[in-house]
């Protein structure tokens, strides 16, 4: 599944604002969105990615995807960087 990934991530961004950081930079490999998550969140974080080629993968779950990422908390975007 999915969450794999995340927890095999080396450099991983948590968040909104820093993964769309990321991906305007160029930095960021892969995505990951929570299906659960307000689209609201999300949708420009998507377009975003989809205009800059960024992989997406869609997980079903804000609170398993902040686990994956080591946090207590849900987390309706993160990342996998380059650095």
């Amino acid at each position: 599944m999915s969450y794999d990934k995340v927890k095999q991530a080396t450099n991983l961004i948590i968040g909104t604002k820093q993964t769309t950081k990321m991906v305007e930079q160029g930095k960021a490999v892969e995505v990951f969105v929570a299906r659960d998550a307000d689209p609201r969140i999300t949708t420009k974080v998507i377009n975003l990615c989809k205009k800059m080629g960024v992989a997406i993968t869609y997980v079903d779950s804000m609170k398993q995807l902040g686990k994956a990422c080591g946090i207590e908390v849900g987390a309706a975007v993160a990342a996998a960087v380059n650095e």
